[in-house]
């Protein structure tokens, strides 16, 4: 039987900024990345994330970002290396604290936003992440994207790697994301979302936006928490996927 992880980007809602319904993704979800506060959330929201997880069994991952709360850590900054790695460590060292206060352990590694893009083609970059991984826990697993050159530098780190593809992100003909800021770059259709994902678990394929079929090695599927319908969307890919006779569990056991 083929087995397939679903993850969504959670723990990001702040009371002035509330961006996604957590409790509810809790629900389909089979993986939580958790925000760590720099891009998002503050530590109540965090925690209370962290405690709805461990409350539904789904397994959580620390997701860290650029120190860029207003943009939401999604445009790419200047910053240096000594920086990068120690901004990475405080984050995952501060998401380990509140995870352990509920009880439930960090399990993985997925950076944020225009940092995961960043390190996805960044090789100096992504071996900064790494270390900073290594660092503070070398048994956390690193969620990258299918393709990336991240994925390829924290393999050599020691680290273990699992790749990721995106239900509801538009590909270019590479396999990278196509940039938020063109049209379409952002997928709300439930149906076509789910239909997607069930050929790329199939075929290991997914359809770029240009029409070429890219070939793609994914051990989870995200759903973004923040995306309009997000709710939707992943329950329509978990009940498509799990029609079709495929198991969905963590890929972090």
């Amino acid at each position: 039987m083929a087995t397939i992880d679903l993850n969504s980007d959670l723990g990001e809602n702040t009371p002035d900024r509330v961006v996604a319904d957590d409790a509810e993704m809790l629900r389909i979800v089979t993986s939580a990345n958790v925000a760590c506060g720099f891009h998002a959330g503050n530590p109540v929201g965090i925690r209370a994330t962290l405690a709805e997880a461990a409350a539904h069994g789904v397994t959580v991952g620390a997701h860290p970002g650029y120190r860029d709360y207003e943009n939401f850590g999604r445009v790419a900054i200047d910053i240096d290396d000594a920086t990068l790695q120690a901004d990475v460590e405080y984050q995952l060292g501060a998401l380990q604290g509140l995870a352990a206060s509920v009880g439930v352990p960090v399990k993985y590694v997925k950076p944020h936003g225009a940092l995961y893009n960043t390190i996805a083609k960044d090789a100096h970059q992504a071996k900064i992440v790494a270390a900073a991984i290594r660092a503070i826990d070398p048994s956390l697993v690193v969620l990258a994207l299918a393709g990336g050159v991240s994925a390829e530098v924290s393999e050599r780190a020691g680290l273990t790697v699992a790749r990721e593809a995106f239900a509801d992100r538009a590909y270019e003909a590479d396999g990278s994301l196509m940039s938020r800021t063109k049209e379409g770059s952002v997928l709300h259709d439930p149906k076509l979302v789910a239909e997607r994902m069930l050929g790329l678990v199939h075929d290991g394929v997914i359809t770029a936006a240009d029409g070429t079929q890219v070939r793609l090695q994914a051990d989870s599927i995200c759903v973004h928490g923040d995306s309009a319908g997000a709710i939707q969307m992943a329950a329509s890919v978990r009940a498509e996927l799990t029609a079709a006779g495929i198991e969905l569990a963590p890929f972090a056991k």
